[in-house]
């Protein structure tokens, strides 16, 4: 995104012009299009305030450029043709409003015909665009759509700048794009586009910028034809089903070492394969990030990878990539994000470096022994998972997901006392930033920046003991508790009945004991539980959230009973369920009754004093 608000800016730049006043007509389509909406944002009163102006000193007019510069304004309606009798317009940016309706292309080009930046992104407009914008020899340079409901066919024209990301769009890309030699931004992510990328897209030389993912786009990716584009710093074809071979089908990724301007290689989600480590990096001295999540490469991760110095964000995981890590992997100290499954990761005492690392996760590394030590050292780090290696040992306080290992002992009573898992200042307190990459929970779920992403305690599958600690109450950001498949005993703590925000509450293969608190129908969120497999017995809690979960739940524990099992409870058990309930009802029968009488007494007390002072 900043690279192309840089583009656009001095294009913007580049197409100033002398001031000229505005013409009566100019004024009174002005006035017609503001007044057309539902919602104007107050525009205009203000402008008919300032009527007998001229309208180059309204708000969000200039004239020096012949602009139209309305984005953020809480406009809502549809955009009026009427703006094609600007005749002098040159830039029209309508973005990030509530615009809804057709966007009158052919008229604005057709009436403007200097017309050269149209951004209507971040809106609700709708419709087909006309097939070949560049049929009528209109000057269009900066088209930017993003963010709309737009469907129909690709456009093609002769642009400088092109962003059609999240739209409707569909069918394939059509080849004339590859004539626009002056094509530097080209961005159609998140549509329904289907077949190859044309192998004329790579004759546009001057592409900088080149973004289609999450379509339907397949076939193979000609490593031969994108060394053509010398200038490409952004590539991300990633969510689509392309695919190649190293080196024998293809020379994809190895083609990309010619490209050395590159920032981004996003080649996630798609069928590559074939030996990574054919890849020379260390010709991509400018590269920041790296992402191949979800693809079929095999072999060692490259040597070469480690001298991409700049790297912020590096994504392997998820290929068939084995073998060890090298110890450069500490040259990396840009690195913000960091993402490696099935490679053995160093453990060295002494390993430095990662002291910019926010997210991390060695999951399948083969780590084994204890967790390592230099883990502590990264202070900023925000997500850490550790899950599916052979840990063994105490678990360190200030692990948060560590899964899937075989960790012994007691669980800390520290992690009880973690301001991120106590307190939703502390999570209010992470920047509002947006990760390097996004990070993907179960293959469907994606999050983008830290406050989004679920807080969450998993301990599951390891070899703890003893008891859950009663200060598991104080947990309070907690969305999901996984404590299952460990050799926990006792019961289950009334405390965890106060963790109100819990999703995800699992305490299978256990060893607990005693009865299901009653509390627990208190967590209304509640969509996940399981509890099967311990030593529980007495009755299920019913006429609340526990009783809406089937018998998979509870199964594996032979002294459980309620509807949902084979084993109903009998009158003893009842009875006992009862009067815990009778209490309960006793109790509020009680306070209803006080109240009413304490109620009733000061109303008689004011009356007899208003009587006597009266």
């Amino acid at each position: 995104m900043a690279f192309t608000g840089f583009a656009i800016t001095v294009l913007l730049l580049s197409l100033a012009s002398d001031a000229r006043p505005c013409s009566d007509h100019e004024k009174s389509s002005l006035l017609r299009f503001i007044t057309g909406l539902s919602l104007d944002g107050g525009l205009a009163m203000s402008w008919r305030r300032n009527g007998t102006a001229s309208c180059c000193s309204w708000e969000g007019i200039a004239c020096n450029g012949d602009e139209v510069s309305l984005p953020g304004r809480g406009l809502q309606g549809s955009i009026s043709p009427v703006l094609g009798d600007l005749t002098g317009l040159r830039r029209l940016n309508l973005s990030h409003n509530s615009l809804s309706g057709e966007l009158p292309l052919e008229r604005l080009l057709s009436s403007s015909r200097n017309l050269a930046v149209i951004d209507v992104s971040f809106n609700g407009l709708e419709g087909e665009l006309p097939y070949s914008v560049a049929s009528h020899g209109w000057t269009l340079q900066v088209l930017n759509i993003s963010s709309n409901l737009f469907t129909g066919e690709f456009p093609s024209a002769s642009f400088v700048m092109l962003d059609l990301s999240y739209n409707k769009f569909s069918g394939r890309i059509p080849a004339g794009l590859g004539n626009c030699s002056g094509l530097k931004v080209l961005k159609a992510g998140h549509n329904k586009l289907s077949g190859a990328l044309p192998d004329e897209l790579f004759n546009a030389s001057s592409l900088e910028y080149l973004s289609f993912p999450n379509n339907g786009l397949y076939g193979t990716l000609d490593g031969a034809s994108i060394t053509n584009l010398r200038n490409l710093s952004h590539l991300d074809l990633g969510g689509n089903q392309l695919n190649g071979k190293i080196p024998d089908t293809i020379e994809l990724p190895s083609a990309l070492s010619n490209c050395t301007n590159l920032v981004t290689i996003d080649l996630r989600n798609n069928n590559f394969s074939g030996e990574l480590a054919m890849v020379d990096f260390s010709t991509l001295i400018n590269l920041k990030t790296l992402d191949l999540l979800y693809n079929n490469f095999t072999g060692t991760v490259p040597e070469s990878i480690y001298s991409c110095s700049n790297l912020k964000a590096l994504r392997l995981s998820d290929n068939k990539l084995h073998g060890q890590l090298s110890p450069r992997i500490s040259n990396l100290k840009s690195l913000v994000f960091l993402n490696f499954k099935g490679e053995a990761m160093p453990q060295d005492e002494t390993i430095d470096g990662f002291q910019n690392l926010q997210f991390l996760s060695l999951s399948k590394c083969s780590l084994t022994g204890k967790i390592p030590l230099w883990l502590s050292k990264l202070k900023i780090l925000e997500i850490l998972f550790l899950e599916k290696n052979q840990l063994t040992g105490p678990i360190p306080a200030w692990i948060k997901n560590i899964s899937n290992n075989s960790l012994t002992g007691e669980i800390p009573t520290a992690l009880t006392t973690m301001p991120m898992l106590t307190s939703k200042k502390s999570t209010a307190r992470l920047q509002q930033r947006v990760y390097e990459l996004p990070i993907y929970v179960a293959h469907a779920l994606e999050y983008h920046i830290p406050t989004a992403f679920p807080v969450l305690l998993n301990l599951g599958r390891n070899n703890f003991t003893g008891l859950i600690p009663d200060k598991i109450g104080q947990l309070k950001t907690l969305v999901s508790l996984n404590l299952g498949s460990n050799k926990l005993t006792g019961e289950i703590p009334q405390s965890i009945c106060n963790l109100t925000n819990l999703q995800v509450l699992d305490l299978s293969g256990n060893d607990l004991t005693g009865g299901i608190p009653m509390g627990l129908n208190n967590l209304h969120f509640l969509s996940k539980f399981n509890i099967s497999n311990n030593d529980l017995e007495g009755p299920i809690p019913i006429n609340g959230q526990i009783s809406t979960f089937p018998s998979s739940s509870f199964d594996g524990n032979p002294k459980l009973c309620g509807p949902m099992l084979a084993h109903h409870c009998g009158p003893a058990e009842t009875t006992v369920f009862t009067e815990e309930t009778d209490e309960r009802v006793k109790k509020v029968m009680f306070l209803i009754a006080f109240g009413a009488f304490f109620g009733v007494g000061v109303m008689y007390d004011q009356l007899v004093l208003s009587r006597f002072f009266g």
